[in-house]
Order: C-alpha cells, then structure tokens, then sequence
C-alpha cells in the first residue's frame, strides 16, 4: 500500500512516519508540506491512501478534496485537532477521521480498515475482469415475493436501487419493493448501458435522471423523473459520466 503524507507541520510528518513504518506492505510515496503540493502529488504519485491534515494555509485539506474530485481518488484519512469537521468528513465520504493526539492503537485500527477496504476492491476489480471474458445475460425483470402476491416487474420501469443490507430496495412509479439480493452482486447483472452506481448505496436508471444539481464544493445532487432528490458520491461522479455519454 502506497501512502502519502500531507500536514504543514513537520512534527506531526514524523509522527503519521514513524507509525507506518512499523507496519511491512506499506511504502510512503511521499510527504506534502501543503495543499496545493498535495493536489500534485496524488496525480503523480496514485498513492493508495492519504493521510491528509485538514487545517493548513492557503489550501486546506478540504480544498484539496474539492481539486481532486471527479478524478480517480486514493482513500482520504482526515487528521486534525479539532473534532467540529467530523460530520464534514462523512459528508465528502472520507475512508476515517483521526483525531489529534491519537495513540498507536487508534492509527493501527485506521490503517487496517484502510487495507481491508483496498483488498475488497482489489477482489471486485478481479471478479469483474473475469466476468468480462464471460457473456452475462443481463436483469431485464424483477421476481417481487410480496405476501401472497410475486409481482413482474420490468427493470425499466426502476428509477433508482437502494441498499438494504443483503437485500435491495426497487423504487419505481411511487412505489418500493423489497428484493432479496445485495447491491454489489445486482450491480453485475445490471445493463450499464442503463444502470449506474452513482453512491456506495445507490444505483440509478440513466433514462430517469431529469438533471443534476450542484451543491457545495463541487458536490452534486441527481434528480430523477418522480421528483427524488439522490446524492451523487464523489467516488461515482466519473461513472455516471461515462454512462450518460453512453446513453447519447
């Protein structure tokens, strides 16, 4: 695992230094004093993971967030001081938030979640290789066990697809039905000419999206045909890009 550093304080560089040097698989690609040489590193160096200060001049931790989205982005672990960016953090979907003074225990437990995170990202990128080499029939329909009632719904007519757990939920034309199935493996049999995850717990129908809507810091909403207001994750933006192109 590639790591990069970036704090303009040179002690708290030899800290987040000497943790990861405990630790064999991971290299540090390199260290940024600030923002903007951050912003330049992370296109340079594809680290896997930064350590990244949120409170530094001139650029800040979250505007280097802002330069980067849109572009293929390594897992952020925030480092500050101050526990008031915590619910920012979850906000542009950062991997962990470590908060100053933290002990060894608490880095080593980041760390780990980092790695679990790339090694399951790692294995879908392979399952999805080997399934290119394969034809896929894709989901043009929908089994919906509803009481004493299966209902036959066409995968056209799904605005949008949210996780629940092992299951899904389908919304479409005012309506939402349970299907036993998780997101990730629906996702595979999806079409993508017509599918598109757009969030960690979101997949939308190309055909339904009426316009998106951006909000602050480069951020974006997607509105659909019935009115639904769906967050657009920063890790998604490129994909439904790519899939919208397709669709013209």
């Amino acid at each position: 695992m590639r790591v990069l550093i970036v704090d303009d304080e040179p002690p708290a560089r030899a800290v987040l230094r000497n943790m990861l040097r405990r630790h064999p698989g991971v290299e540090i690609a390199g260290e940024c004093a600030g923002g903007a040489e951050a912003i330049e590193s992370i296109a340079s160096l594809t680290p896997d993971l930064v350590f990244l200060d949120v409170q530094m001049p001139e650029v800040d931790g979250f505007a280097v967030l802002q330069a980067i989205a849109g572009a293929p982005a390594p897992y952020i672990v925030l480092v500050t001081a101050y526990d008031r960016y915590a619910v920012r953090a979850f906000e542009v979907e950062a991997l962990d938030y470590l908060l100053k003074p933290f002990d060894t225990d608490r880095f080593d437990h980041v760390l780990d979640r980092a790695r679990r995170r790339r090694s399951e990202c790692d294995w879908e990128s392979r399952l999805a290789s080997l399934a290119s080499r394969f034809p896929a029939r894709t989901v043009d329909r929908f089994l919906v066990h509803e009481r004493e009632r299966v209902l036959l719904l066409c995968a056209v007519d799904v605005d949008w697809i949210e996780a629940q757990g092992n299951y899904v939920s389908l919304h479409g034309n005012g309506h939402a039905h349970l299907f036993r199935e998780s997101l990730a493996s629906l996702e595979t049999r999806l079409d993508p000419r017509v599918f598109r995850r757009i969030h960690r717990s979101a997949i939308v129908n190309l055909d339904a999206i009426r316009e998106l809507r951006q909000r602050f810091h480069g951020e974006y909403e997607v509105l659909l045909r019935h009115g639904q207001v769906l967050k657009l994750g920063r890790r998604f933006r490129a994909n439904l890009e790519m899939g919208a192109i397709g669709r013209l």
